[in-house]
């Protein structure tokens, strides 16, 4: 992916976004379209940390899946119906060629008839089957060891790396997100997070937490 964002795009504005977005597909939804599929793919965000609670914790406005980018094509091949839009640097393009997805990482898939999006693809760095972090390339793990699954086999970004990116610039559902999952990690999984933020935000306030849990 470029540094800097590709010409063109169109800006959404708030208004807009909301009304484009409302009424986000399930993971159910999705799983059921790429069953089979051959690209480790997984949910991520909040709705991975949903999956991993076991039950939906609060509503969602989006949904967002997580491939490797060599495998785009074929995750896009499940939905020939829908159209993939680009989206970086507050900008959408709609129906994306090569350049521009060259250029961004993130994807959102739209019904062309209603003009809604259902769901958020991120198209993630990988070197075969090594997973590796968009904002810290030192952090590469081998996929089975970012991919969880629910008991109905949904594939899920496991909790650790979902509160690594959240912690970022955590807006008040990731706060929350973070204070409903903390009592479900295990010592191990608290003690990785722990080793994440240290390397990756040194003097995090979720840190004190961890530790001192």
């Amino acid at each position: 992916m470029s540094d800097s964002p590709p010409p063109g795009g169109a800006v959404l504005d708030a208004d807009e976004l909301t009304a484009r977005w409302a009424d986000p597909w399930r993971p159910e939804q999705v799983a059921g379209r790429l069953g089979g599929v051959g690209v480790p793919w997984c949910v991520a965000a909040g709705w991975a940390l949903d999956l991993f609670r076991g039950e939906q914790s609060r509503p969602h406005g989006d949904l967002e899946i997580a491939i490797p980018a060599a495998g785009f094509a074929e995750v896009r091949d499940r939905f020939p119906e829908y159209v993939f839009d680009a989206v970086g640097s507050g900008r959408v393009w709609a129906a994306a060629g090569g350049e521009v997805l060259a250029a961004t990482h993130q994807t959102w898939v739209r019904d062309p008839t209603s003009g809604r999006f259902l769901f958020d693809v991120f198209r993630e760095p990988h070197e075969g089957g090594t997973w590796i972090c968009r904002r810290d390339e030192s952090l590469r793990l081998p996929y089975d060891a970012v991919v969880e699954r629910t008991a109905d086999g949904i594939p899920y970004l496991v909790p650790e790396l979902v509160l690594l990116f959240k912690a970022k610039e955590p807006r008040p559902k990731d706060q929350a997100d973070f204070d409903g999952v903390l009592p479900l990690l295990s010592p191990a999984r608290r003690d990785v997070l722990g080793a994440w933020l240290t390397r990756a935000h040194p003097g995090h306030p979720w840190l004190g937490r961890l530790t001192g849990w």
